[in-house]
């Protein structure tokens, strides 16, 4: 996560190489932490009883654990791998490699305004980490919003580089949900009515935020509504809702939307 220095916290979960594998546990290096290392029990390897370590550790294996607990002054952190999911693992390992092409980037931009990596992080890296948590963090921010550096007081030439390689590097994340109208009308001109209260599904005004309309076979009309976080998204398909089966409604018919796994 950035320049991190010290040691980390208890609860943390963090990406380590094995180094070396014993019958009573094993030693790790903590990747985000440059020169410290944890130690992983045997006990705390894999719930149960392991008969073989080497059937779930390995040297120079990537692997992600919790850290129970810090001995600042011994220089190490007890670890345990039992006690992190698969998800956990996935998503750790994802913001790990995500740091990893940050630092990379970040680079890029050190050179692009005629200094030293190492000069960058001095002059605003360390305070990026601060305002946004992580360097990919800043990276995924502007390039969702080139104006935010200005906004939270940055300022250099610097500035310029930065917002050119976000821009042509991260791609935003996004979120989707998914769902089906269900309508039904009587009417001779129900067909139009239909037709007229799902263009009304897409009259979106963030441009942040699509939403997609698939006809599923009558009476089922799919839709797809993504965006940056799911509060926009839930956000917005409950004012698609209102639009399309508000038309209905007021034109003699009826409908309903129906949730769906995304």
């Amino acid at each position: 996560m950035g320049k991190i220095v010290g040691f980390p916290e208890e609860g943390e979960l963090v990406v380590g190489t094995v180094a070396k594998v014993e019958n009573f546990g094993a030693f790790v290096k903590l990747e985000e932490y440059p020169g410290k290392e944890g130690f992983i029990h045997v006990a705390e390897v894999a719930p149960g009883w392991v008969k073989y370590i080497r059937d779930y550790v390995r040297e120079n294996q990537k692997i992600v654990t919790k850290v129970m607990s810090v001995h600042t002054k011994k220089g190490h952190s007890d670890l345990s791998l039992k006690q992190v999911n698969e998800h956990q693992r996935r998503e750790k390992i994802q913001q790990w490699k995500n740091e990893q092409r940050a630092e990379k980037l970040f680079e890029l931009i050190a050179e692009r305004s005629g200094i030293t990596p190492d000069h960058a992080w001095e002059e605003f890296g360390n305070r990026l980490v601060e305002e946004f948590g992580t360097l990919y963090g800043a990276l995924e921010e502007v390039a969702l919003n080139s104006k935010v550096l200005a906004d939270e007081g940055f300022e250099g030439v610097w500035t310029e580089n930065f917002i050119q390689v976000a821009q042509d590097s991260i791609v935003p994340p996004t979120v989707e949900i998914r769902g089906y109208f269900k309508l039904g009308i009587t009417s001779p001109n129900g067909v139009d009515v239909i037709r007229e209260a799902l263009k009304l599904a897409d009259k979106v005004e963030d441009d942040e935020i699509t939403i997609n309309v698939q006809y599923l076979g009558a009476p089922r009309y799919g839709v797809q509504v993504k965006a940056l976080n799911y509060k926009d998204a839930e956000e917005e398909l409950k004012l698609a809702q209102e639009r399309v089966i508000g038309y209905m409604t007021e034109h003699g018919g009826e409908g309903s939307f129906h949730r769906t796994e995304t």
